[in-house]
């Protein structure tokens, strides 16, 4: 009788990361605390204004006289100066701050993808060329840069198709603001996946699959995005998980000075602006928006961090 041998499935490259990233116990934390922080921004006011009927922008009759209230059974997170509900309007801002770090680095995927690829594919005096532009970007402060498109495409200088976003949510121009945010941000966040993503394209051009590919006719233009851009990623993925925090602290710091997003609107930015000036008195406006955003960013750090070591082939640690 033939003896039974043992049938050792295969596994592939990604399969053996999600088993590696599960076994990184501070990657999995920031996993639950994203997919929990998720949840609650994106169907918290719902609930809150069905079964509470708080919404973040309801101001009480009597908020004159009750300024702003500690955190209680009623208000868990206390009130703001106006008597808002402080909770209500952190889960309202969670929402804009996530949107704005998730969507500015999709901005930066596609530009910095593309530009990055093309320049690595072509290679010659056309990359010497685009990476000498991208030096040129890096020489100046990014926030410099954010700063100056926020205000050239300010007011009638807004670019239509922003206008045109905005209306087809119902806004006008504080919506207008927010979407400017995502164009502005996106646009200044690329420069590091572009030379991130030529890296990789310089290793990939002279692989066997690319010289298959250019065997059988097909385009650069489908050679660098069809065969050659998926095997980039891995890398792509996890400095998009790293640039979310980044663009999301940014956001911050302009709503501290005043450029970020505007009212009625808010984020963990504005809402910790705000707090800042009345912390000797009503601490709770500062602490809650800050240690939430906090907690995510830390949460988003560990994820990368964990993405990172994961789909790192060189590394064995877990």
């Amino acid at each position: 009788m033939a003896e039974k041998t043992d049938i050792v499935k295969g596994t592939s490259l990604w399969k053996d990361a999600w088993r590696r990233l599960l076994k990184n116990k501070l990657a999995t934390f920031g996993m639950c605390v994203m997919a929990l922080m998720t949840l609650l921004v994106v169907f918290g006011p719902m609930v809150l204004s069905w079964m509470f009927g708080i919404t973040p922008s309801a101001v009480p009759e009597d908020a004159a006289l009750l300024k702003s209230l500690p955190p209680s059974g009623t208000n868990i997170m206390g009130t703001d100066e106006l008597g808002r509900d402080l909770f209500a309007r952190v889960l309202q801002g969670g929402r804009i701050s996530l949107m704005v770090g998730v969507i500015s680095t999709i901005v930066s995927l596609v530009v910095g993808v593309s530009y990055g690829a093309i320049s690595g594919y072509l290679g010659g005096r056309i990359d010497n060329v685009m990476m000498r532009i991208v030096d040129i970007f890096y020489a100046i402060p990014y926030i410099l840069i954010v700063i100056v498109l926020l205000e050239v495409f300010k007011g009638e200088n807004t670019p239509s198709i922003i206008t045109s976003l905005s209306e087809a949510f119902g806004g006008s121009g504080p919506l207008n603001q927010i979407f400017l945010l995502f164009f502005a941000l996106g646009l200044v966040s690329w420069l590091t996946m572009a030379r991130v993503v030529r890296g990789q394209v310089l290793s990939l051009k002279n692989q066997e699959f690319v010289l298959a590919a250019k065997a059988t006719g097909v385009s650069t233009l489908g050679i660098i995005f069809k065969h050659i851009v998926p095997n980039t990623l891995g890398p792509v993925i996890v400095y998009a998980t790293l640039t979310i925090p980044s663009v999301m602290l940014t956001e911050a710091f302009l709503s501290y000075l005043g450029m970020g997003v505007q009212a009625p609107y808010a984020s963990w930015g504005s809402l910790a602006a705000d707090g800042i000036k009345n912390i000797a008195i009503f601490p709770w406006q500062l602490i809650f928006p800050g240690v939430t955003m906090a907690l995510t960013l830390f949460s988003l750090n560990f994820m990368g961090d964990g993405l990172r070591d994961a789909l790192d082939p060189q590394t064995r640690k877990f």
